[in-house]
């Protein structure tokens, strides 16, 4: 997942001040890959579900997208950061966490819509019983309030909540960082391990719970991905060595054999050693640390495998590429397809040709909206450099000579 770090910001620092350096396709291919296994995963009941990563290890595409979003803001924020621009990084961070809101705004109701046209055109009030839809329509004077001030989340609508709230720990992450990449580290896991512990988390506000991603625990893996990127851009390196990589190899295939061999009674000997669960379980919403090991594991290995570099090293017009750039929009596409997928897959009893065939569709969809949205950025980028362009040409200059001529 981290692989396009030290590619990446070697060639920052290698390029003239007045030249951008080319951008770096692989986290964009990897941010890709992990909105299409999300988008298969939120349309639950069909074939694909079955072959995406969470089948084949303790981790899936959530930890996979937090760890790269980490990255780029590192890339994004961290190289210019300094104490006295706090103020500044902040106002940015708090825009685009405000960003993430209004899109988690538009995939909250319409997911409502869909489901309730779906109740209400197919006779199928069933419908109203999913995905914690039921505990809004039954009190609609606290749980049109609860929705919008993020106290009750929608199925499959909580990755958003969640990552805006990491987007207002930047700054301090940086600030944090700034000072030592050690004291970051150690104040963010630590925050994580007391989170777990003592089950501290955002509370609903309609049900009983938790946020079913807790920030507060969401946020080490999110502060890893900065530390790890700021760190290799100021001349670091990450590290390199047999063991650690024979280690993260052998967990990788532990955790496979886990998931696979449906090996989870293993999970109470765990228990029975008195450790916390967010030391030995494997819950998600406090991010336990198994789930934790098996992405970083994961990351070691891509990050030291040359050929999976290479194979990730795609062109700026590769389709996964294109898709990876544009994540927010797709994201937000992509949870309205899964919704109008469930709907569609509810009334129709989980057809076992029908949800395949959506997905398909769904994945194609999205597929073109990022060409869509990618046409129109050239076209305005070329706009602006043709504006630019007339700026810079210099204006001819008519000389009078009449008085010469005298």
């Amino acid at each position: 997942m981290a692989i396009a770090l030290e590619g990446t910001i070697g060639a920052k620092q290698s390029s003239v001040a007045v030249a951008a350096p080319k951008r770096d396709t692989r986290l964009d291919v990897l941010r890709g890959l992990a909105l299409i296994t999300i988008f298969i995963n939120h349309v639950p009941g069909q074939i694909f579900e079955n072959f995406t990563t969470k089948n084949f290890g303790f981790s899936d595409a959530a930890e996979a997208f937090v760890l790269i979003s980490g990255i780029a803001v590192g890339l994004a924020y961290g190289p210019n950061f300094e104490t006295g621009t706090w103020l500044q990084t902040a106002t940015k961070a708090m825009r685009r966490a405000f960003t993430l809101y209004l899109a988690h705004m538009i995939t909250t109701f319409m997911t409502l819509a869909l489901f309730l046209t779906g109740a209400w055109i197919f006779h199928r009030p069933g419908l109203l019983c999913e995905i914690n839809i039921l505990a809004v329509l039954t009190n609609l004077k606290a749980g049109i309030p609860s929705l919008v001030l993020l106290g009750h989340q929608i199925g499959y609508n909580n990755i958003l909540p969640m990552y805006g709230a990491l987007m207002l720990m930047v700054p301090l992450i940086l600030v944090l960082n700034a000072a030592s990449p050690l004291l970051a580290l150690v104040v963010s896991g630590t925050v994580w391990l007391f989170a777990g512990m003592y089950e501290i988390a955002p509370h609903n506000m309609l049900i009983e719970g938790y946020w079913f991603l807790n920030p507060l625990s969401w946020q080490f893996l999110f502060t890893i991905g900065i530390v790890g990127t700021v760190h290799v851009y100021r001349g670091g390196k990450l590290p390199q060595n047999p063991v650690l990589l024979v280690l993260a190899a052998t967990y990788v295939v532990l955790s496979f054999a886990w998931v696979v061999g449906q090996l989870w009674s293993l999970g109470i000997a765990l228990a029975s050693l008195g450790l916390p669960p967010v030391l030995t379980g494997f819950d998600k919403t406090f991010l336990s640390l198994p789930r934790l090991l098996h992405v970083l594991a994961l990351t070691y290995l891509v990050i030291n495998i040359p050929v999976i570099s290479r194979l990730l090293r795609r062109s700026a017009d590769n389709p996964l590429a294109i898709l990876g750039r544009h994540s927010l929009n797709v994201f937000v596409a992509g949870t309205i397809l899964a919704m109008v997928g469930q709907v569609v897959l509810y009334i129709n009893n989980h057809d076992r040709v029908g949800g395949p065939i959506f997905v398909v569709i769904g994945i194609a969809i999205q597929f073109a909206y990022a060409f869509h949205l990618e046409r129109k950025r050239k076209l305005e980028t070329g706009s602006r450099s043709r504006l630019l362009n007339r700026a810079l040409v210099p204006v001819p200059v008519r000389v009078d000579r009449s008085r010469d001529r005298r």
